[in-house]
């Protein structure tokens, strides 16, 4: 009978958790998991975003007070959204030294000095027709609007942010940014590029978080098609020669493949945004009790981090570190 059977049995090493946790190929604790903050104006505001469960806008003295718990919880990370005061067609509060985000960034490294705080570097939560660069003849003019992000990452480096990431997919702007803050002495602030960010349905909540739906059209001409993945490798190419130390690939689920391929053709870490909509279906779904929500939490971020990056954006970041 025995020799019937392959003398290699891999449900052997499957039989109790010590086994299952020797032999694990892929691991998820909180050192790879970025928790993103939305920072609206005001004082004491704490607004629950309805699309988001679990998720808020908050005012930069109550972001300060949340880092302080994140980080006691264990959060090692976060990336920050900021919605300014006014907006106008150009998205000028996105450069003010005293706006929303280095507010904020100030604020938090007081509370939490040991966070790694990241910087959303874009113009839609900025501009009041909410698309991310600067207009003209209604359409986003790509050169106009690299000078207004590198000014943009400038502010946030001078305010002590230690990664900042710019999601715009501009052309250009990676090396734009690089070179801005090497001039003004931030040659060792990193760039993590949002190299391949998809023109996906699954940004409505965000939106709702960061107040950035576009008021006319839709980003579909600088945002990716999702049916283009060699495209992707050509947008991570130009990054990382521009000098972005980081690419990320935005969403995660549905892009497996991409995060996969970039991590085999780049040296560089890779991200992967599991964005608003991701979020939001599993957390539908737990609410009506139709599966677990910490089980399908951890299998897909596990299949994230099995498909090559280095780095899980997830608004999931502080259950995971809480282990809630």
């Amino acid at each position: 009978m025995t020799g019937s059977f392959p003398t290699y049995r891999p449900r052997r090493l499957r039989r109790n958790e010590a086994f299952r946790a020797l032999v694990r190929e892929t691991h998820v604790d909180a050192a790879h998991l970025v928790q993103p903050l939305f920072v609206v104006p005001g004082q004491g505001v704490e607004r629950p975003v309805a699309s988001m469960p679990g998720v808020a806008q908050r005012s930069v003295d109550r972001a300060a007070e949340y880092c302080r718990r994140l980080a006691g919880d264990g959060v090692k990370s976060i990336l920050l959204f900021g919605v300014p005061e006014h907006k106008d067609a150009d998205g000028s509060g996105a450069v003010a030294e005293d706006g929303i985000i280095p507010r904020a960034l100030r604020a938090i490294r007081a509370a939490a000095p040991d966070l790694l705080l990241m910087t959303d570097v874009c113009l839609c939560e900025y501009t009041d027709h909410g698309h991310c660069g600067v207009l003209r003849d209604g359409r986003v003019d790509n050169d106009a609007t690299l000078p207004v992000l590198a000014a943009e990452a400038l502010a946030h480096a001078r305010a002590g942010a230690d990664l900042v990431a710019p999601s715009d997919m501009m052309d250009g702007r990676i090396g734009a940014v690089r070179r801005t803050l090497d001039e003004h002495g931030f040659a060792e602030l990193p760039i993590m590029s949002y190299a391949a960010k998809y023109a996906s349905a699954l940004y409505g909540p965000f939106r709702d978080a960061a107040d950035s739906a576009p008021s006319f059209g839709d980003r579909r001409d600088y945002q990716m098609d999702p049916a283009n993945a060699e495209e992707a490798l050509r947008e991570v190419a130009l990054d990382v020669q521009e000098g972005a130390d980081l690419v990320m690939v935005k969403p995660a689920l549905p892009y497996l493949d991409v995060v996969r391929r970039v991590t085999e053709r780049f040296g560089v870490p890779v991200a992967a945004y599991q964005v608003s909509g991701e979020y939001a279906m599993i957390k539908a779904a737990a609410a009506q009790g139709w599966l677990d929500e910490r089980r399908v939490v951890l299998e897909t971020l596990t299949a994230i981090r099995r498909a090559g990056a280095s780095v899980v954006i997830t608004y999931f970041a502080h259950d995971v570190a809480r282990g809630s």
